[in-house]
């Protein structure tokens, strides 16, 4: 097996698959997402998405850094992308690995729907309280593109009772 470093939370793995064959895949980070409420719409983000050219709506989230909990990531970014701040505990929606296939990365969702504004959010987001049809109308337009969101939001609204 082979470990190529990219970044400091991307190593590119090269393992012997069969004889004289590798299969490759990155080691990636852990990531949280925050799906939070404010009175009857969800919080979005928007940002400009380097990889696809786009400004693309998604939920809060980020990557859970080294000695922190999935939990700490989710609050942490919370804040961070919104200014906003849960004063409950976080309910987690699950955990799940993004594309088993080709990255090592696991997200854990949670959610919540009693907020307050403490500051503002971070440079370059753009904050939208929108409902659920409309996120609906977004992925249909192709504007809310995180695939890990998308299934997040759905397993969020089909199981987690008193939405």
């Amino acid at each position: 097996m082979k470990n190529i470093k990219l970044t400091n939370n991307i190593d590119l793995i090269n393992k012997s698959f069969k004889k004289n064959q590798f299969y490759h895949y990155l080691k990636t980070s852990n990531l949280s997402v925050i799906i939070p409420k404010l009175k009857n719409k969800y919080v979005v983000v928007s940002q400009k998405r380097v990889p696809i050219n786009k400004i693309n709506y998604e939920f809060p989230s980020g990557i859970v850094e080294k000695k922190e909990t999935t939990l700490q990531s989710a609050h942490k970014e919370l804040t961070e992308e919104t200014g906003y701040k849960s004063r409950s505990k976080l309910i987690k929606i699950i955990t799940f690995y993004s594309e088993p296939g080709r990255l090592t990365t696991k997200i854990t969702g949670y959610y919540t729907k009693d907020l307050i504004k403490i500051s503002k959010p971070e440079k370059g987001i753009r904050i939208h309280l929108f409902s659920k049809s409309d996120i609906f109308k977004l992925i249909l337009k192709q504007k809310f593109n995180n695939s890990s969101h998308i299934a997040m939001f759905l397993y969020l609204i089909k199981n987690i009772k008193n939405l």
